[in-house]
């Protein structure tokens, strides 16, 4: 009975987690314009009787919210499409530099355009290398995943060549550490970076299949 019961747990958390992250995005992009959508089609009597389960309230609500996520998908459609032209682009310059000449709101612009920058913009080997570390101390490894070369000045400082290297928590694997670890004291694994994932967020538990230690690069 105890397996069983667990074995539906497992079946059921990810997809009640699933629906439940789905529904949030869907209130947060809706919740500011839905009232207004409602009030103009229970004004316009289109629906006067509900709908399975659906009360016409209720039927009228979510009518309201695909026709917001619809306009929504076509306004972003939309502003792509005037992006590339060259006054929108001459136009967003502008407002940048006039972003970035405001004091106290240049930070934070600032530092949220460098962030965006750096998660679409960064080399695309960044988080594919698998390697182990050793850490907290040489006779222990953990699992990290290979960013890139670390700051010169950090290399130059050590007198080695130095790698940062993300060390993911378990279980939750969006805060870790991130080491600067000389490039010969890393063990390269011929793993993807998926299933080294799987393997921290399940506590070990989730191993993968058979990884083909590499050599030191």
């Amino acid at each position: 009975m105890k397996k069983t019961f667990i074995t539906g747990l497992v079946i059921l958390l990810p997809l009640a987690v699933t629906i439940a992250i789905f529904i949030f995005i869907v209130n947060f992009l809706t919740q500011p314009f839905v009232g207004m959508v409602s009030n103009f089609l229970s004004e316009l009597n289109i629906v006067n009787k509900g709908f399975l389960f659906l009360s016409p309230a209720k039927l009228v609500q979510t009518i309201s919210q695909l026709l917001i996520l619809l306009c929504l998908f076509l306004f972003t459609l939309a502003l792509g499409l005037l992006a590339r032209w060259f006054f929108i682009t001459t136009l967003l310059s502008l407002s940048d530099k006039l972003l970035q000449r405001i004091p106290l709101v240049n930070k934070v612009y600032k530092t949220t355009q460098e962030i965006i920058k750096t998660l679409f913009e960064t080399d695309k080997n960044s988080f594919k290398q698998v390697v182990m570390v050793p850490f907290p101390g040489d006779k222990s490894y953990v699992m990290g995943l290979v960013s890139r070369e670390s700051p010169q000045m950090c290399s130059k400082a050590a007198n080695k060549t130095l790698i940062s290297v993300l060390v993911p928590t378990t279980p939750n694997p969006t805060t870790g550490f991130l080491l600067m670890c000389a490039k010969e004291d890393l063990i390269y694994l011929d793993m993807k970076p998926e299933s080294a994932i799987k393997y921290v967020v399940s506590c070990g538990v989730i191993t993968p299949d058979h990884p083909r230690q590499k050599t030191a690069k």
